[in-house]
């Protein structure tokens, strides 16, 4: 049973890094296309009304960018959970599981930025690697909360 489980984080990691790598072969205006659809998708759903073109363009201006960024803290927040979770079936809850994952994201991340200088229209950027990295770090915020209480509990 263990073994089954080890292979089914290695396919689930491996099949977010492909997802992660998807969309970083979007070239640019598809990709922008993709998050302001997903954007003018949510606004509608939300106010339960059809948007009319001039306030697309307006919502897509104002947030469009912000949403993208947002994007990017996700994917890496999922890749954060699943990298974690692998890693510590090997290293338990201790500070090198939380090491290691951060590490392994930071460097998935800047390879992606560098994937990017072969796609037409997007480039790398230092920012995106640096939100990427902040995506993965919300998440390992949580275990590292878990291993201070438990030192604090357990110096008293």
């Amino acid at each position: 049973m263990k073994k089954i489980t080890l292979i089914i984080n290695i396919i689930l990691l491996i099949t977010w890094m492909g997802v992660i790598f998807n969309f970083s072969s979007d070239i640019g205006s598809v990709s922008a296309h993709k998050s302001d659809r997903l954007l003018i998708r949510v606004v509608e759903t939300v106010k339960k009304e059809k948007l009319t073109q001039e306030q697309k363009e307006e919502i897509i201006k104002k947030y469009g960018p912000l949403i993208r960024k947002l994007a990017h803290m996700f994917l890496y927040f999922i890749l954060s959970i699943l990298s974690f979770a692998l890693l510590y079936r090997f290293y338990k809850l201790k500070p090198v599981t939380i090491i290691y994952t951060l590490i392994f994201c930071f460097i998935y991340a800047c390879t992606d930025e560098i994937h990017q200088i072969f796609v037409s229209d997007r480039g790398p950027s230092i920012v995106d690697v640096l939100i990427d990295s902040l995506g993965s770090l919300i998440f390992l915020i949580l275990p590292s909360l878990i291993l201070l209480k438990r030192k604090i509990v357990t110096n008293k």
